[in-house]
């Protein structure tokens, strides 16, 4: 091989190789796979470096703390700590409010989990604590199994409770449940689950689940009194309640949430355009509800407007308890997709920042953090936590180096909930709806990908829409499954009906494309390349046989059908003396006409091989065959088959793949297939696919070492079709 740097050009002179030729010119290593045994037996092995290697896989922490730079990142992570710990209080009240719970809870939920999340979790940038998408499906949970109306569902140990406490009781043993389902996979190191869920997937579910949160917070806002409503099309019910009770809107609760909207989405523009320029962004959330308390006090909102306010807020935390294990039972189904969803949510988070900053994460260790952290937290009566996208935004932005700003954070959310938290007592629950309404934007805004998908990539618009209509109207578990459904419908029918096409070199090189889409293409004459571009398996078999026979313009099995009852009448003229046997070929002696009679015959025996051995002369199935015999003209010789993009085949792929190779071969149609995948041939060799007919010499390494081979056999093919050879391997003498 020799380069020609100037002229950017490489020539190589090689032998043209089979794969049966290179395997014998090349030496190949043969590498010992393991065994299922021996997998289990290195997974249980124990010794010193294997302790200390999963002891740090454990405890992240201590591969970070390590290298922490005092000087350097503890000034900023103090700074981020107390600015995403004043955003984590104000979200862990707002946010509380989605779940259908007393909104002091949502303090503990901004707590508990950071603590555990700060000795296992690999992210350093992620901000732990409530997430409005899981606040939502809690609050579906919640509200079913005890409704605003009427008594809740008959559950051991629900009884002689206030509705407050039967709900906190159902909101922790349903994030409990969530937590063990994420510690299991994570141990059973099934964090790839995740790489189900699509970027589309989840654009369009979080889309959906925004459009939830926007609709719940309304009676908030409009200070309406509207009941909880769970299950298929309750965002429709919902919309109802509260437009046949719009005339008893709250006109102090709309004003006040008009102005903290306005206010705080100006200001967060703001901090957006000019955060190159500020030091830190500023805390409007904060600014405005310290304002909202102070005027809702002073002017005694509560009493004389008749909004809600938060209310009494205890002091202290409360003592652990013990989930429920009936509502185990009665919310299993829902909290699958919470511990999917608030995984998949904060993996995708801590993933954009590890690549930032330039670090790795763990996927499983991830799973075993939340998974620890939930059940840790809902043991406190914390519900399920993720991550928020603008609390996590807030503690990389403002400077946060690790989770010392994220402990720092919790200490914040600690000293308020032990200390201070009586002065949030007169914050108008309003506030909180339009803080969360607020914080929609990102989430709302994702509707724009739609446009661009459509353009882009259809089956993926098709996925986001199904998604999110489907997560608006059935719920938001049912929409997951939904759309989890149309997403892996998606990918079985691109790989069911893949883009088949045939190709053309590309004259003066060993390229080829699809002929469709270039002018200067050269095909040799009784050739044709075709091109497999996915898997082929059991589904998509019968669709490959479809289009190779629609790429050749005649199906094989009707060619060696018609050949075979063609000499069975050329045998039985013969026989009777009605043919002679010519230089020129086979002619008809008897002036009468020829009666078509048919020997009753089996289809199985028109599709064996046609045997040519009994008679005189070869027959030349292109030339005019005598007694008005009439077989379908086949002007191929050689069928490429492209297996660069083939990376697996099924066993029903294997034997349909053979009989199509049969059918061609029994009509004297040459088969080649090319840059198979070495695991394919191996597969192809312990299941038995070669015999008499289908033979391994068919393999070629290349696309056009095949087709060099295919000119050596066949000069009259390029005769009058120029330069395939310009661009040659020459065999070795």
């Amino acid at each position: 091989m020799c380069f020609d740097t100037d002229m950017a050009r490489y020539v190589v002179a090689r032998d043209i190789y089979s794969e049966d030729k290179f395997n014998e010119d090349h030496a190949k290593i043969y590498r010992q796979r393991k065994t299922i045994r021996n997998h289990v037996a290195e997974y249980f092995r124990c010794d010193r470096r294997r302790v200390q290697s999963a002891a740090l896989s454990l405890l992240p922490v201590i591969s970070w703390l390590k290298i922490y730079r005092l000087k350097e990142w503890l000034l900023s992570d103090i700074v981020s700590g107390i600015s995403t710990g004043l955003v984590a209080v104000l979200q862990g009240l707002a946010y509380c409010l989605l779940a259908s719970l007393p909104p002091w809870y949502g303090l503990f939920s901004a707590f508990f989990p950071v603590i555990i999340y700060f000795f296992l979790g690999t992210s350093r940038h992620i901000s732990v604590g409530p997430f409005p998408v899981l606040c939502l499906m809690i609050g579906s949970v919640v509200t079913r199994i005890v409704p605003d109306e009427g008594p809740a569902m008959n559950i051991t140990g629900l009884g002689g409770l206030t509705r407050d406490e039967q709900r906190v009781i159902v909101a922790c043993s349903v994030s409990f449940l969530a937590g063990i389902m994420q510690l299991a996979m994570g141990l059973f190191q099934v964090g790839f689950v995740v790489m189900y869920l699509s970027e589309t997937l989840v654009s369009g579910f979080t889309t959906a689940a925004a459009v939830h949160i926007l609709v719940s917070q309304l009676k908030f806002v409009l200070g309406l009194t509207v009941p909880g409503i769970s299950g298929p099309f309750a965002l429709i019910y919902t919309l109802e309640i509260i437009f046949n009770k719009i005339t008893s809107t709250n006109v102090c609760d709309v004003v006040i949430a008009l102005v903290i909207m306005v206010v705080v989405f100006i200001v967060k523009e703001l901090n957006d355009r000019y955060k190159s320029k500020l030091p830190v962004p500023i805390p409007i959330e904060v600014i405005m509800t310290v304002i909202a308390c102070g005027v809702s006090y002073a002017f005694d909102f509560k009493a004389k407007y008749g909004i809600e306010v938060v209310g009494l807020i205890p002091k202290g935390y409360e003592p652990p308890m013990a989930p429920n294990l009936q509502i185990f039972q009665e919310t299993a189904v829902e909290a699958f997709p919470m511990a999917i969803v608030g995984f998949a949510v904060a993996f995708s988070v801590a993933k954009v920042y590890s690549i930032k900053h330039d670090y790795t994460i763990d996927g499983n260790q991830e799973l075993i953090a939340f998974g620890v952290s939930n059940i840790f937290g809902a043991s406190f009566k914390s519900f399920a936590a993720s991550t928020a996208l603008s609390r996590s935004a807030v503690q990389e932005s403002t400077g946060g180096k690790t989770q010392i700003a994220g402990l720092l954070s919790a200490v914040i959310v600690m000293v308020v909930t032990l200390a201070i938290g009586f002065l949030l007592e007169p914050l108008p629950k309003s506030v909180l709806g339009a803080v969360v309404i607020v914080n929609l934007k990102g989430m709302l805004m994702q509707v724009t990908e739609v446009p661009y998908l459509w353009r882009r990539d259809t089956p993926d618009c098709v996925v986001w829409i199904g998604t999110c209509v489907a997560s608006i109207l059935l719920g938001l578990d049912l929409g997951l499954a939904v759309g989890l459904g149309i997403e892996l419908l998606s990918v079985v029918l691109r790989t069911q009906f893949p883009r088949c096409s045939v190709l053309a070199n590309i004259k003066g090189t060993d390229i080829y494309k699809d002929r469709k889409d270039y002018l200067n293409i050269l095909e040799p004459e009784g050739v044709k390349i075709f091109r497999i571009p996915s898997p082929i398996f059991f589904a998509n078999i019968e669709f490959f046989r479809n289009k190779l026979v629609e790429a050749l313009g005649f199906s094989p099995l009707r060619v060696l059908r018609k050949r075979n009852k063609a000499l069975r009448k050329i045998r039985r003229l013969l026989k009777r003396g009605e043919l002679q046997c010519t230089p020129k070929g086979y002619l008809n002696s008897s002036c009468e006409p020829y009666s078509d009679l048919e020997e009753e015959s089996s289809a199985e025996d028109l599709d064996l091989p046609t045997d040519l051995k009994d008679l005189p002369i070869r027959i030349d199935w292109s030339a005019e065959l005598p007694a008005n015999i009439r077989v379908p003209r086949v002007d191929l010789h050689s069928l490429v088959l492209d297996f660069a993009a083939v990376s697996f085949l099924d066993i029903s792929a294997l034997k349909g793949l053979k009989t199509a190779l049969r059918e061609l071969i029994r009509i004297e149609v040459e088969v080649y297939i090319v840059a198979c995948d070495p695991y394919i041939l191996e597969k192809l060799h312990s299941c038995g696919f070669f015999d008499d007919e289908v033979t391994p010499s068919m393999f070629f390494l290349t696309l056009h070492d095949a087709m060099l081979h295919i000119l050596q056999r066949h000069p009259e093919a390029i005769q009058s079709k120029s330069n395939l050879n310009t661009v040659r391997f020459p065999r070795r003498d």
